[in-house]
């Protein structure tokens, strides 16, 4: 069998977005329930589609699975429980306490950082509480994408220590005795995360630099918590000895050469590697395929199916330099190749003579490393969560010194000390790099889905409050949300991948998006092996089962499409950078 060991109770799947985490946490959690096990796998990611790789609608209480005897499944659904963390926090008062008092109770309650919080609270209770999987001989944690998954697993030695410092009576969570009712349970949650006997962690990668590079940084700072009893799982392994077909002879041997490159520390842990499949991972079928590698019967077409395919990508950057200046922002699942596009589009534009500004606000930033050197015109930034943090507690710290005695300054000084002011410090600093679209041109690499509509929803709250209150607010946080929704200075592209969960994933982020009063300007079809040329059987396969989806996105759901094939020229530096722009698909 390909899937990794399952030794301890707990197992936690984490990685660089799109590596195949929710497929592999399926297929292992399968593989034990069909062993005779129960199985509860859990997702704790804001944009999970743990229902559709499983193929059963979920909630936050177990489901079983059909067809998988002994297999349960449920979601964290932040919103859900940010919702009943709210009401568990303010309902008792109601009735108790004056309107006002009630009114300002829920305020402080209204921040992302709550949804965050509330989401912890469900996860501490499955993992920190044995009574709450009693029933189960596995749980399996599939987890967000890297940068939310470290700040997820720092969490609970932040909340403890900001509990355990903490002297009055309030912060930015709302009443501290939501949290101190909470200290054993996050206590025994740290406890049982660095228990090597209980849990392990697969890191999760495909055989690419990008994501070994994440896997080996997730490695390091786990370790650093604590949590060391982790195994490498590479995923989706191509292989060919053909020497005629410059897609399956380039992509073979660029994984080979991503492994030899591997860091040392990474190549000795355990590892695992499942080879790429013929077919997609939704369903049990694909499930247990992965499981079982050796009984998937190899396909023999050498061609694709004829279907009318979008225009490459130089068309539509074509279109976004008319403008001159603005923000373009590339939104999508995680592992989709928002930070290619997003270079490639910035990389572009600077070669066409504008000053150009590529940023992110992605926790696991990669875009320096694509870029890979200097280009005229292009300045490459990074949201820092540290020096924001920094500077905004230097700000708030520097023009309430004046107001303040050492009492209240104390208490000020403990609540910039709450995890959830990096929240605010981000958040600020996307709503600074959003203004620098006036004079130029701004090319903003999002997080992924999940992380990205929070922020947008964090702009909604924001821009409300401002709107009420017309205090002292930068202007750049004044002007985000209408910044946002006009169409002449921000465009939204959408970035999918011409396969059943990024389209649906991206068709959810539309939704999101509308109930926003964002519309996106055009998607962008990523890395289609239907449009690359290639003849070899296996991925000709894969290129027919990306037809309708092709088709969806191009006919149905965008308004401007782009598409990008798989390039034999890896997408990094300017000169392959470029080739995303003027690759256009084999006939």
């Amino acid at each position: 069998m390909s899937l990794p060991e399952t030794q301890t109770r707990y197992l936690f799947f984490t990685g660089k977005g799109g590596v195949g985490k929710t497929s592999l946490s399926c297929a292992t959690g399968l593989a034990l329930a069909d062993a005779g096990k129960r199985v509860l796998i859990v997702s704790t990611d804001p944009a999970s589609n743990l229902d559709e790789v499983l193929g059963v609608g979920l909630s936050q209480l177990p489901t079983a699975v059909p067809g998988a005897a002994g297999l349960f499944a449920l979601n964290i659904d932040p919103e859900a429980a940010a919702q009943a963390y709210r009401e568990r926090m303010v309902g008792p008062y109601r009735g108790v306490l004056p309107a006002a008092a009630i009114r300002n109770m829920e305020e402080q309650f209204s921040g992302a950082c709550t949804v965050e919080i509330a989401a912890f609270d469900e996860f501490s209770k499955l993992l920190g509480d044995p009574a709450a999987t009693v029933d189960f001989d596995h749980v399996i944690f599939d987890t967000a994408p890297t940068g939310h998954t470290l700040r997820l697993l720092t969490l609970p030695s932040a909340w403890n220590k900001f509990i355990s410092s903490s002297t009055g009576g309030a912060s930015c969570l709302g009443p501290l005795a939501g949290l101190e009712k909470q200290k054993a349970l996050y206590a025994a949650t740290v406890e049982r995360l660095s228990n090597t006997a209980e849990t392990t962690v697969v890191l999760v990668s495909r055989p690419e630099v990008a994501a070994l590079r994440e896997a080996n940084r997730t490695r390091h700072e786990l370790a650093e918590l604590g949590i060391r009893n982790q195994v490498l799982a590479i995923n989706g392994l191509f292989a060919t000895d053909r020497r005629d077909d410059a897609i399956a002879t380039a992509m073979a041997q660029r994984a080979q050469q991503a492994l030899a490159d591997m860091p040392r520390e990474l190549a000795g842990l355990p590892q695992t590697r499942i080879p790429f499949l013929p077919r997609g991972t939704v369903g049990l079928g694909a499930l247990r395929d992965m499981a079982h590698p050796e009984r998937v019967r190899m396909p023999t077409e050498r061609r694709m199916p004829e279907t009318a395919l979008p225009p490459g990508l130089g068309r539509l950057v074509d279109e976004l330099a008319t403008a001159g200046h603005g923000v373009i922002m590339t939104m999508g699942k995680g592992g989709v190749g928002k930070t290619t596009v997003a270079a490639a589009i910035a990389v572009a534009l600077a070669g066409r003579g504008h000053d150009v500004i590529l940023s992110t606000t992605d926790p696991a930033s990669h875009v320096a490393a694509t870029v890979d050197g200097v280009v005229p015109r292009l300045s490459v930034t990074r949201i820092d969560p540290a020096r924001e943090v920094q500077q905004y507690t230097d700000e708030v710290l520097g023009k309430a010194a004046s107001h303040l005695d050492a009492g209240g300054r104390a208490m000020l000084e403990e609540d910039l000390r709450s995890p959830c002011t990096e929240e605010i410090a981000i958040f600020r600093a996307f709503a600074r790099t959003v203004d620098q679209g006036k004079s130029g041109f701004v090319v903003l690499d999002t997080a992924p889905t999940g992380h990205t509509i929070l922020l947008l929803d964090a702009a909604e709250a924001y821009h409300r409050e401002v709107m009420r209150t017309q205090g002292d607010m930068p202007e750049s946080v004044r002007q985000l949300l209408p910044r946002l929704r006009d169409p002449d200075y921000s465009r939204i592209l959408i970035v999918t991948l011409p396969e059943a969960t990024p389209v649906h994933e991206a068709e959810r982020l539309r939704a999101d998006l509308a109930r926003a009063g964002v519309s996106p300007y055009a998607w962008v079809i990523n890395q289609s092996l239907l449009a690359s040329g290639t003849t070899d059987p296996m991925l000709c396969q894969r290129g027919t089962c990306e037809v309708p989806f092709v088709r969806r996105v191009a006919d149905n759901l965008a308004q401007r499409t782009a598409l990008i094939p798989w390039l034999a020229e890896a997408p990094v530096g300017a000169a392959g950078l470029n080739h995303v722009i003027t690759s256009r698909a084999a006939t």
